[in-house]
């Protein structure tokens, strides 16, 4: 078959295998992983050589890697270097020795065990990242923790792939020498990085050619990946130590703007072609033994992360979830195990054995944290041994806001600098520690619960700001106030228009949408730097605004009505043009205008 048509088997199952995952809210890479499954070997055989699918598919780790390098920034890795060197040591250490030790006690020779329990200590920093992200938990502390171990990992396995030959040439009774000339050729590598390289494509982007700029990083990726070929290891660890050496360049951010496009499409390949490597026949002469090992691998991992978490951060909510988040394999595991077994360290059955796990392992992730957000973690919030902070009431408050962030923050520094007092509330206790170190009187809880609302004295205060992010936890908050506390004068933060619906739905009239008025502010400020004196700015701006706000009024009763919404949208768009057209001609002087 052609490569287009390859190609285009490739991209279909992408797409639907993908669309379909994130409908059901497993993420991409499980979709991407069932479809490389789906046209491969073992399921449609709609792609039959899987041996050169999976050389192809060597430039996209190979740019995958350099990617993950270049975010390895030699600043940001000292800022973290708690988190990462401590408990990413932490982490690994103690994973690698117990896997190691499970299999030398199944007869295993020590070296492979060691290098197996390696590969098995490794997460995928692709899948837990984005797991994260997707349900905005990076920020908190566990996100924070899951993010330092998996840069350690990635760093770790600079190391160790170097190490990899030194332990079969250690097997067949060599020297170290070849240590000593991976450790030379690195050294060579980052002075030729400061003293050459930086030099050239500074003289490269002089010219001002994007594309002449992106062949030449292209060009520095598969030049260390050559070398480190030449050497005798891996061309991935090429591909990442390039990426590590331009992380902390002046080019890093032009680099990653030219390698974004690609980034997602590479992962996708990348996890593609393992999900074709993977051997479900396995699974079929072997079902119990194969889900005993993938949740056997699961569970161990996730037995140390959890420790890691209590130890770390005394909330067994943030501890599961950094144990579900990282307890998968990796994608550095298949790069690990390649280069074993190019050496003759790992057997081709030890291979496929160990891409079925890891592979397997990947689709966990997303199945348990699904899982246990819906079914689990509502539980746990509510039985939180911190149900809220003590509040101090000797003195009367007359403002309480609920929400400490963006919003919050600034009503609150403005009442302080008019010397007006404030009770703030926050449910997150990561970020009430956080911006307690600078002085904020901010306490931790739900505002939506009766019990703390009284305890902030919401019976004697007489505005009460909900500045919540989370619209759900917004309107509960704001329907607890409204009936327990009555006299309480509401101002509400709305994210959007359909929050504003919901607001003024409960008869809440002092509603502001949060990026309207910058929004108008900034348009504004355009209109100024197009010419426009400030007065007609400022009138025409304020003419939209009370359009809008008549337009918001107008809607809120039209809001399951998609048909009229629309009507209405084009006739305050012409009514707007009117406005605008008589607002030109009384400016004019020209009523006839």
């Amino acid at each position: 078959m052609s490569l287009i048509h390859d190609a285009v088997i490739f991209l279909v199952a992408a797409v639907i295998g993908v669309a379909l995952f994130k409908r059901f809210g497993l993420g991409a890479v499980l979709g991407y992983l069932v479809a490389g499954i789906a046209i491969g070997p073992s399921g449609l055989k709609l792609v039959g050589d899987v041996e050169s699918v999976m050389r192809a598919s060597e430039l996209g780790v190979v740019l995958l890697l350099f990617v993950i390098g270049l975010e390895l920034q030699p600043t940001r890795l000292w800022a973290m270097r708690g988190h990462v060197f401590g408990l990413g040591s932490v982490q690994m250490g103690a994973t690698t020795a117990v896997i190691t030790i499970i299999l030398v006690l199944m007869k295993l020779p020590p070296v492979t065990a060691f290098i197996l329990g390696f590969a098995f200590s490794l997460s995928s920093t692709a899948l837990a990242v984005q797991a994260l992200a997707e349900r905005n938990q990076l920020a908190a502390q566990h996100g924070r923790i899951a993010f330092g171990i998996l840069l350690f990992q990635d760093v770790a396995a600079i190391p160790f792939l170097a190490l990899v030959p030194v332990l079969a040439g250690a097997s067949e009774g060599t020297s170290w020498m070849g240590l000593l000339k991976v450790l030379g050729t690195f050294a060579v590598l980052v002075v030729a990085s400061r003293v050459v390289l930086r030099p050239v494509l500074k003289a490269i982007a002089g010219l001002h050619v994007p594309e002449l700029f992106t062949a030449s990083a292209l060009l520095v990726v598969a030049g260390t990946a050559l070398v480190m070929e030449l050497i005798g290891l891996s061309a991935t660890l090429g591909a990442f130590l390039a990426g590590v050496l331009l992380a902390d360049s002046e080019y890093r951010h032009e680099l990653e703007a030219d390698i974004a496009p690609f980034k997602g499409l590479l992962l996708g390949l990348f996890f593609m072609s393992v999900g074709m490597s993977i051997n479900l026949r396995l699974a079929a002469d072997h079902p119990a033994m194969m889900v005993g090992l993938v949740l056997g691998l699961v569970l161990l991992k996730g037995a140390v992360l959890f420790g890691i978490g209590m130890w770390r951060t005394k909330d067994r909510l943030a501890a599961i979830r950094l144990a579900i988040s990282t307890s998968q394999g990796g994608e550095f595991a298949f790069v690990v195990v390649k280069l074993a077994f190019d050496r003759q360290l790992v057997t081709t059955e030890l291979d496929h054995l160990v891409v079925f796990i890891v592979g397997a392992s990947l689709a966990t992730t997303p199945l348990f944290f699904a899982l246990f957000e819906r079914f689990i973690a509502p539980r746990l919030v509510t039985a939180s041994t911190r149900a809220f902070d003590k509040i101090d009431q000797s003195d009367e408050q007359p403002v309480l806001i609920a929400g400490f962030g963006r919003v919050g923050q600034v009503v609150g520094r403005v009442l302080s600098a008019r010397k007006i007092r404030f009770v703030a509330l926050d449910a997150s206790p990561d970020h009430v520690d956080f911006v307690r170190r600078f002085g904020n009187k901010v306490f931790y809880g739900d505002a939506s619960r009766l019990e703390l609302l009284e305890a902030a004295g919401a019976a004697k205060a007489r505005v009460f700001v909900v500045a919540i992010d989370d619209v759900k936890a917004s309107m509960e908050t704001v329907r607890t106030v409204q009936k327990h506390f009555p006299h309480l004068i509401i101002v509400a933060r709305a994210r959007n228009r359909q929050h504003a619906y919901e607001i003024k739905a409960v008869g809440v009239e002092l509603l502001f949408r949060e990026t309207f008025a910058a929004s108008v502010d900034m348009t504004r400020t355009v209109l100024q730097q197009l010419g426009l004196p400030f007065s007609e700015a400022h009138r025409t701006m304020e003419i939209f605004r009370d359009l809008d706000e008549k337009l918001l009024a107008e809607t809120y009763v039209l809001r399951g009505d998609q048909a009229s919404l629309q009507k209405k949208a084009n006739t305050a768009r012409e009514e707007l043009e009117r406005l605008f057209e008589a607002d030109r001609a009384a400016l004019s002087g020209d009523p006839n205008k």
